[in-house]
């Protein structure tokens, strides 16, 4: 080993003593900057990960639609893409905005009606449901989410009444369209507020009736294989239609969204990365303070034969071996507060009495969390280089001391 390598391993860690308090807060500083990091990092993309899971589970993975608006060769269509080999299931439906009624309580929830035979292949309405059977929907009931009904105070077995957009075409006519009296059969729950908010599935006749679409639908759901790229089977889809119809994959329609997710989870990585660099400022300052309070010893080593770079590399490579030190043991702490991450939130929701807020807003009993490995790298190597070069000013001013000034220093 060098010796201005064993000196700087010395300096840092020295044998028979006490570690040196400088080298504790300086690790310190550092395992806690990478350890606040690699925790709201990892709760990033937990939130992330299961934001997409929703998205794909209650949407599927392309979405096709007609640029007229209505498609009414939708079973055309449907065979044309259930024959190719990356598809696994495909489903017509009909969406849009009606207003429900319940008393005197009325909402304005999006609807979409769905075809009972082909949608539990690609979205799994059995599983959402909380209350109900998927064979219970029929042309005169529906299923309510979970908080549309509890805002609504609508429990399973009453009866509902929905406006048709219709009613405001038949006025203009001077014609009186009756609301459509409907049973609720069933209560769902995704976990995703935006759909459990405000939302009602019926069956596809149904909305085809409410929007007078006759046989057309809005739209063909498509769910790949597992491994299958939504964007690249969107584009080959494209190419073969004739230009009357579009696929749209789930990453395409919700661009801006998973931006935002993107954007708010490397904001937070700029924003914790400061932690990081006001530990370098402290290794900094200390290194420095030990080049002043050792100069004549730095003086000797150049008088022994030391080399000037070899003299800056002794006190580069304890910043080195800091940044080193403070990046595995705050891997190791970040690791241990995310395995007990979940009994911390529930306390703290507790103390708080926030437990109802956190599902309600968030969806999530439990914090998510997903292990990034290039995440794990950029944060080692930023916290080693930043840590590193804390220590270049430090061993420039070393370098620059002449052996004979430094000897007469005292």
């Amino acid at each position: 080993m060098p010796w201005y390598l064993y000196l700087a391993l010395k300096q840092l860690f020295p044998s028979g003593r006490r570690i040196a308090f400088f080298t504790l807060a300086s690790i310190g500083g550092v395992t806690l900057g990478v350890a606040v990091l690699i925790i709201v990092l990892s709760v990033m993309n937990g939130f992330g990960d299961e934001i997409r899971q929703k998205i794909l589970e209650t949407n599927g993975d392309v979405d096709v639609r007609s640029e007229g608006g209505i498609m009414y060769d939708q079973e055309t269509v449907m065979a044309k893409i259930r024959g190719l080999p990356e598809v696994a299931a495909v489903a017509p439906y009909a969406q849009g905005v009606v207003m429900l009624q319940a008393g005197n309580r009325p909402s304005f929830p999006f609807i979409r009606g769905i075809d009972v035979r082909h949608e539990q292949e690609v979205v799994p309405l059995a599983k959402f449901l909380l209350i109900g059977r998927v064979d219970d929907l029929d042309d005169d009931s529906v299923f309510l989410s979970s908080e549309l009904a509890a805002s609504m105070a609508v429990r399973v077995g009453q009866k509902v009444d929905v406006y048709s957009p219709l009613l405001l075409e038949r006025l203009k006519k001077d014609e009186i369209l009756l609301p459509r009296e409907l049973r609720v059969t069933g209560i769902f729950e995704t976990g995703w507020n935006q759909v459990d908010s405000n939302t009602v599935i019926c069956s596809l006749r149904l909305m085809q009736e409410l929007y007078g679409l006759k046989s057309g639908v809005h739209g063909v759901s498509v769910r790949l294989k597992p491994g299958r790229d939504a964007d690249e089977f969107a584009a080959r889809l494209n190419a073969q239609f004739s230009g009357a119809d579009r696929a749209v994959s789930w990453i395409e329609s919700n661009r801006d969204f998973l931006f935002v997710i993107q954007l708010e989870k490397n904001m937070m990585m700029f924003i914790m990365l400061f932690i990081i660099l006001v530990a370098s400022f402290a290794i900094a300052s200390s290194l420095l303070t030990a080049v002043v309070r050792k100069t004549k010893e730095i003086g000797l080593l150049g008088a022994l034969g030391g080399k000037p770079r070899q003299v800056a590399a002794c006190f580069c490579f304890q910043g080195f071996f800091i940044g080193v030190a403070g990046a595995v043991l705050g891997i190791g702490l970040a690791v241990l507060a995310l395995a007990f991450r979940n009994e911390v939130t529930h306390t703290f929701a507790r103390l708080t009495h926030s437990e109802a807020a956190l599902l309600r807003f968030y969806q999530f009993s439990n914090l998510p969390c997903s292990y990034s490995p290039h995440d794990f790298a950029i944060i080692t190597a930023s916290s080693i280089i930043i840590a590193t070069l804390a220590g270049l000013l430090p061993a420039w001013r070393a370098a620059r001391l002449k052996s004979v000034e430094a000897l007469r220093s005292e």
